[in-house]
């Protein structure tokens, strides 16, 4: 007698298992590249240590709001908010690129039951973990200089994490239209001066008016302000704004993301 063979039945999966396969996968390829990884970790202590402390001292206290402090805790609170969107955004462009157009690991990916929304969450995902480690780093160590006012610092992290989820996702997002490297200079012209204008080293009252307007509506700003307003405990319901503000830059560019990979990968 011939039995029937039983009907095939299709076990769903959690939405973000597969998001964590391929985290899973770049903790694995890290493993032997750890010194890359912890390059990332010295960069901003550096920008502390040469800007924050030897200009410092020729700069003196600065004005933020109702207090007064030291260019040191100035520069301390906008060089976090910089690491976190640089581990976002090393991942989320040059080795999204990398792995796209030259090692073909996601074509790889994709012959598996993982999906295209897989690929761009876990990206994400171990961009906002990277810069989630970089922070924590350096929020320790600003705070062993003596750079943290407030408890509410106890938030700079999550902030940070944020931080990482709007420039992950815009990262990711742009990198989907990009043909070849000579597209990452367009990273770069975007980058470089958002890291010098956004508030980092010099205080918004002293841009002219026009660039104050266009230094606002900036992305790093808004994550800026954000971490200078825990870091010294100046808060106000200007930092609802930040958060939402980031909170909707990531989540389009993880839905951009996601779309342009299916076109680009399952065409």
């Amino acid at each position: 007698m011939k039995l029937d063979p039983p009907p095939l039945r299709i076990i769903p999966q959690p939405r973000m298992r597969g998001a964590w396969r391929l985290v899973e996968r770049n903790v694995l390829a890290y493993r032997r590249q750890w010194y890359i990884f912890a390059s990332g970790l010295l960069e901003p202590i550096l920008f502390l240590l040469s800007i924050g402390i030897g200009v410092g001292k020729l700069v003196g206290d600065i004005h933020v709001g109702t207090m007064t402090v030291t260019y040191q805790e100035f520069v301390a609170s906008g060089l976090l908010a910089t690491s976190a969107m640089n581990g976002a955004v090393i991942d989320t462009t040059f080795n999204f690129f990398v792995k796209y157009k030259y090692s073909h690991t996601y074509d790889a990916i994709l012959a598996t039951p993982r999906s295209t929304s897989d690929v761009a969450n876990g990206e994400v995902t171990w961009a906002l973990m990277r810069g989630a480690i970089y922070s924590t780093a350096f929020l320790i160590t600003i705070a062993a200089f003596g750079d943290v006012r407030s408890w509410w610092a106890l938030l700079a992290v999550p902030a940070a994490v944020l931080i990482g989820y709007a420039f992950a996702g815009a990262g990711l997002g742009g990198s989907t239209f990009m043909r070849s490297f000579v597209d990452f200079d367009y990273v770069n012209m975007i980058l470089i001066p958002m890291f010098l204008f956004s508030a980092t080293f010099f205080p918004l009252s002293r841009y002219p008016a026009g660039l104050q307007a266009v230094v606002r509506c900036t992305p790093l700003y808004q994550g800026v302000a954000l971490e200078r307003s825990l870091i010294l405990g100046d808060m106000s319901w200007a930092a609802v704004g930040h958060v939402v503000y980031l909170l909707v830059m990531g989540w389009i560019g993880v839905r951009v993301a996601s779309r342009r990979i299916g076109k680009l990968l399952q065409p």
